[in-house]
């Protein structure tokens, strides 16, 4: 019989409750309790996880006997310090939600934090989860012959609202290099099994939160940009970021190519956007188009209803918790560790700094270590 666990839940806001929504339909897990300070996040918690007590504090429910791990759901801004709150407290095993950090200034706290800490720490990111995007990473390298260009495109909908608008703002969202496309530099480095040696990237803030104020500010976050980024391998990969591109058939498109030929997947949006009069949703789609002979077949991906019912990340919450769960039992790795996290925040510190310097940023990961990307 597999070992029960129990979670202790930090942050419930949307990102939050689509975890618990995930969590509640794992065999032999559930929640013991949760933190939330803002009062209609914490009702709306309340009534997934009504089994749950509700703790008055990171502290509260990381001391929590009940407690065997922690999920970290928090506003970007607060990852680390809350990291190192419970690190002070008892190390349990964590799943933090990306970005693992926002101000270059705690890069190098960050390594110290992941050398020190004595439980398992898994960085979320939820898009290598995602059933075309697994797909399109199990059949890239054998479809393309190896790799040498990579592009991914994302065209979506903007920021939504958060607590206290949060992520309307550079300095507590991290730039949306680092919130947003963190999890696209992630899936570089795991697609090419390479590292970055240098990045350039073009962005600004054109369409969206223009007219929006917020205690006398405008927001500051881009809504859309190009990222050029080089790898060790000799790769070359490409992010194309929209957000104010809601009316696209598919939100997430990613394409490979190599010698031999060349691999795409198609992942739509949250089907809560999609609109009614439309019909069905679209399914996630891998296309694949060999070189030699030519002749490009396409194979459809549907996702569990249940699973998208769940969450807007096409099931991926839902594996994700699944895989740490095994990794706690035993039965697996840590698969996203936070070196993976560091790197992709590292990349994203470089895209905004090269996007706001015009200039390309060499040895990425070694700027953002040495603060050079405050």
């Amino acid at each position: 019989m597999a070992k029960h666990i129990s979670y202790g839940i930090i942050g419930c806001g949307m990102m939050g409750q689509e975890h618990l929504r995930n969590i509640a339909l794992l065999p032999d897990v559930g929640v013991a309790a949760i933190f939330e300070p803002d009062a209609m996040m914490r009702a709306s918690a309340a009534g997934l996880t009504p089994q749950a007590s509700i703790a008055g504090s990171v502290a509260e429910v990381a001391a929590d006997p009940r407690v065997d791990c922690l999920l970290i759901a928090s506003p970007n801004y607060v990852h680390f310090a809350q990291l190192k709150e419970i690190a002070a407290i008892r190390a349990l095993p964590i799943l933090v939600e990306k970005p693992l950090f926002t101000d270059p200034v705690d890069a190098a706290a960050v390594k110290a934090f992941a050398a020190t800490y004595a439980a398992p720490v898994w960085v979320a990111m939820e898009y290598r989860y995602m059933p075309p995007v697994a797909r399109f990473i199990e059949q890239a390298q054998n479809a393309t012959g190896g790799i040498r260009m990579l592009t991914i495109r994302e065209h979506r909908y903007p920021f939504l609202d958060k607590v206290a608008h949060w992520n309307r703002f550079n300095r507590r969202s991290g730039g949306t290099f680092v919130e947003k496309c963190c999890h696209f530099f992630d899936l570089m480095r795991l697609i090419l099994k390479s590292e970055p040696v240098r990045i350039m990237a073009s962005a600004g803030q054109e369409v969206n939160h223009l007219d929006e104020r917020y205690d006398g500010e405008t927001p500051d976050i881009w809504d859309c940009g190009y990222v050029l980024v080089d790898f060790a391998s000799g790769a070359r990969a490409m992010l194309e970021l929209c957000m104010y591109a809601e009316g696209s058939r598919y939100q997430e498109e990613i394409s490979a190519v190599g010698a031999r030929g060349k691999v795409e997947c198609l992942v739509p949006g949250p089907g809560r956007f999609w609109p009614a009069h439309l019909g069905a949703a679209p399914t996630p789609q891998l296309i694949v188009s060999p070189r030699f002979p030519q002749g490009p077949y396409t194979v459809e991906i549907p996702v569990d209803p249940q699973l998208l019912t769940a969450g807007d990340h096409n099931g991926s919450t839902f594996y994700q918790h699944q895989r740490f769960c095994a990794a706690l039992r035993g039965e697996g790795p840590v698969e996203v560790t936070l070196d993976d996290g560091w790197k992709a925040v590292a990349m994203g510190m470089a895209a905004q700094l090269s996007a706001n310097q015009g200039t390309a940023i060499s040895n990425p990961l070694d700027a953002c270590e040495s603060a050079q990307c405050g």
